[in-house]
């Protein structure tokens, strides 16, 4: 359940947020289509979708013209908020006609925007924002997929979701195309409250209850680490990146805290050292992300893959890739060969009367020569009739070839053609 917009108050001074953020490209996936970015006043995450149509820039994209809402305004958080989603879904839309490899490229975005004491909330997709109050957990955003709409009509339950084959289908997004019409909220926070957005490479495999079991330990480090290793080892196919939020008195806050990109939007490469799981947060800035603006901080050692580009990339030929291959060509050729022995039969079946020799010959096939030379008939049968002795207008007709229905035909038009020779 969503908390309610009006509820507890964030105390008598003002309120800042203690972040993290983590992106990775996962096990499965080639390259990573998720950005996200986490700052003083601005927390959001966006997964992008596109394979072939370059997801990851499409989320890269969103991430950058929505960080510039990282600032302090006495404006009101849903204008801003309406406002920037839809210049990152007309930018989308500028890179689409510009190059028509990105057509058909969009990302979700899940977008928390800051005031010092509400966080205004806009939303297109699923991925996901959470808040962690008191122990309990709370989704804050519903999801924008074919297979929600199935556990809200109760046809299917929330465990069945996970692994509906139609989970991906997404009824929403940033696409340059169709206007995103996102969920827009506020929702009030207190001190202690801590917020989670993380794409569904996460939420996907993880339930609320390990999710809050999670959420709840240590620093926003060490959850945002401990969430991205959970996702990976609960089987997570897809990229998994979380930002994790404390919200504390302005007091409490940390000293110049630098903003994090993470993700395709980082465009950080990954360097050479332990695994996920054996990595430690010694610093505020965790492992595969890039601190901004200019002297970025220093990104903790992982797996030694490139930065991620696309979502849905090819992934590596399974094994066997050449036995696969191998069938292909052995089916083509095999119905080639029928098609091949069929037409021959049917040509074999077809009869017409011709000249040979100077002769009437019956012959069997169709008169037709191929390139190459290769003829697709043959003498039957000779007869005594000479063509010299027919008329010129009977001649001419057997030297062009008479066409029969069939062997019968045939040799009822080689009588018809003896009888005006030799009479009667």
């Amino acid at each position: 359940m969503r908390p309610d917009a009006d509820g507890p108050e964030g105390g008598n001074g003002a309120l800042r947020l203690h972040w993290s953020a983590l992106s990775d490209v996962g096990r499965v996936r080639k390259d990573n289509q998720d950005s996200g970015y986490a700052g003083p006043w601005l927390l959001l995450v966006c997964d992008g979708v596109g394979g072939a149509a370059r997801g990851d820039v499409a989320s890269s994209t969103a991430v950058q013209v929505l960080r510039r809402l990282d600032e302090p305004s006495s404006e009101d958080l849903l204008e801003r908020l309406a406002g920037a989603l839809h210049r990152a879904h007309d930018r989308i839309a500028e890179l689409a006609e510009e190059d028509q490899s990105l057509d058909g490229t969009s990302t979700t975005a899940t977008v928390g925007l800051f005031d010092g004491q509400s966080l205004g909330l806009g939303h297109v997709g699923d991925s996901r924002a959470y808040l962690l109050r008191d122990g309990e957990l709370s989704q804050l955003t519903h999801d924008h997929t074919f297979v929600q709409g199935l556990v809200d009509e109760g046809r299917i339950t929330d465990d069945e979701a996970r692994v509906h084959p139609h989970r991906n289908l997404i009824l929403k997004a940033l696409d340059g195309v169709r206007d995103p019409a996102p969920d827009l909220f506020t929702v009030a926070l207190s001190p202690g409250d801590r917020l989670l957005f993380c794409s569904d490479g996460a939420s996907g495999v993880l339930d609320d209850e390990r999710l809050g079991a999670i959420l709840g330990q240590g620093t926003p480090d060490f959850a945002t680490v401990e969430l991205v290793r959970a996702s990976l080892e609960a089987g997570s196919t897809d990229n998994v990146t979380c930002v994790v939020a404390d919200v504390v008195p302005a007091s409490d806050a940390p000293v110049d805290a630098d903003p994090l990109l993470v993700g395709a939007a980082a465009d950080l490469p990954r360097t050479a050292g332990a695994p996920l799981g054996e990595a430690t947060v010694k610093a505020r800035t965790p492992r595969s992300s890039t601190a901004l603006p200019d002297g970025a901080s220093g990104a903790i050692a992982t797996d030694p893959l490139d930065v991620e580009a696309v979502r849905y990339a090819p992934r590596a030929p399974h094994r066997f890739a050449w036995l696969r291959a191998l069938l292909v060509v052995l089916t083509l050729a095999g119905v080639t060969w029928v098609v091949g022995v069929g037409a021959w039969w049917w040509t074999q079946h077809q009869f017409f009367v011709g000249e040979d020799d100077g002769v009437v010959t019956i012959y069997r096939g169709v008169d037709t020569t191929l390139p190459g030379g290769f003829e697709l008939f043959h003498p039957y049968e000779t007869t005594d009739v000479v063509v010299d002795g027919l008329s010129d207008y009977d001649a001419q007709l057997v030297q062009d070839g008479i066409a029969a229905a069939d062997l019968e035909a045939a040799r009822t038009t080689v009588d018809n053609l003896a009888a005006q020779q030799f009479g009667e």
